[in-house]
């Protein structure tokens, strides 16, 4: 294997690894929430806030480390960031009280709002343009897995020992950046077209303002496609289904292999069919799914939604790390994306929050399954309607 393929690999895999436990550090408030709450005292609604405060600081870390990652390369941004977040997350659960507990998250959600425009642009100019589609669907399933890991944590763990020591596991992120510092090299396409200063680099986001507000909006959509159909589910499978820890952490789990592999071949299918195609087909398929979903008469069925429901939504997913770092210029590919997703973050950051809030006056189904809705139809519309820059070359040798 030749030293550009070792750094690719590498560089895919840390890129992988880091949004997977990020994502896991997330979803264990997500699969504790109900649990958390009965400690503190606090209601759903209230505990859903911690998910949407999360959300909502998520653009600051997107922000500064997007700064960084454009002005003085992609590699040491990640490794603070990945040692930054790992502390954030022992301290949650070290919490003694859910003001406390709230602040950690909006600490945390600084630091998972860094690692994936950071870790995104890394891997997608280092690999080959062939293969852009497939790694980009790779990189957005750890997110997945992500989701997996901590169902199964929370299955292995919790029933046991409660819901602190799953926060403890979640320091795990800091040795990944030991393998990022032995392994991985810097961006060439960074290095072919870094700025000067401060003030070069500040004129050529400010060039970019309308593809910026697109990605905003595009991303404000995917997230409420995303966290409109998994934040509250768990909630769901105990308030409507009256499932326990063990069957909700199950079906989570599986959930999450049917998104695993929707992320994989939709990402594979984009590099055919076409970013924007591949999305609007992938959210069509979310859109039929729902009624098994959210309305299934029999576990089996409802076991079977939930898995068809992740595969097209992640499906549609797999597709946004290539997409949204082609349309970037080489230049602010560092920022641009990375803070575009997360300024969409914190727009649909209020979803598992009035979710749970009409919840209580009707179900989680009803809930669930009308927002849902909207936004696969809306999400859709955008998506096609946007530019493409399928299979782009990155860097100035392209001139």
């Amino acid at each position: 294997m030749t030293a550009t393929a070792r750094d690719q690999n590498a560089t895919v895999a840390a890129g992988f690894l880091g949004w997977m436990l990020d994502a896991f550090d997330f979803f264990l408030v997500v699969m504790t929430l109900t649990a958390i709450g009965k400690e503190f005292g606090k209601s759903d609604a209230a505990m859903a806030l911690s998910i949407t405060v999360t959300l909502a600081f998520r653009p600051v870390g997107a922000f500064i480390f997007g700064l960084l990652a454009d002005r003085y390369g992609r590699k040491i941004p990640l490794m603070v960031d990945l040692v930054f977040y790992s502390v954030i997350e022992v301290l949650s659960g070290l919490a003694p009280n859910y003001t406390t507990f709230l602040i950690l998250r909006a600490l945390f959600g600084i630091g998972m709002g860094a690692e994936w425009g950071v870790g995104a642009s890394l891997v997608m100019e280092k690999v080959p343009p062939r293969l852009r589609g497939v790694m980009s669907g790779l990189l957005q399933q750890g997110y997945a897995a992500g989701y997996l890991l901590a169902a199964l944590c929370y299955l292995l763990v919790f029933p046991h020992w409660g819901w602190r020591p799953l926060f403890f596991i979640g320091g795990l992120p800091a040795l990944l950046a030991l393998f990022v510092r032995a392994r991985v090299q810097e961006s060439d396409v960074w290095r072919e077209t870094r700025h000067e200063n401060w003030s070069h680099l500040g004129r050529a986001i400010a060039k970019n303002w309308k593809l910026f507000l697109y990605l905003v909006g595009l991303m404000a959509l995917m997230n409420m496609v995303s966290h409109g159909t998994q934040d509250m589910y768990p909630t769901f499978l105990q308030r409507d289904w009256g499932w326990g820890p063990t069957a909700r952490a199950a079906l989570t789990a599986f959930s999450q292999v049917g998104a695993l592999a929707g992320g994989v071949l939709c990402g594979l299918y984009s590099d055919r069919l076409g970013r924007r195609r591949t999305i609007g087909l992938a959210l069509v398929g979310a859109l039929l799914a729902i009624p098994m979903w959210a309305f299934a008469p029999a576990t089996p069925l409802l076991v079977l939604g939930a898995f068809v429901m992740q595969f097209f939504v992640q499906g549609a997913w797999g597709v946004i790390p290539a997409h949204i770092n082609e349309l970037a210029p080489d230049g602010v590919r560092g920022f641009l994306p990375g803070f575009a997703y997360q300024c969409g973050v914190a727009l649909a950051s209020q979803i598992p929050h009035v979710q749970a809030l009409f919840a209580a006056h009707t179900s989680y189904a009803q809930t669930m399954a009308l927002s849902a809705g909207l936004v696969f139809i809306v999400c859709a519309v955008v998506a096609l309607l946007g530019p493409e820059r399928r299979g782009v070359t990155f860097g100035r040798r392209v001139a």
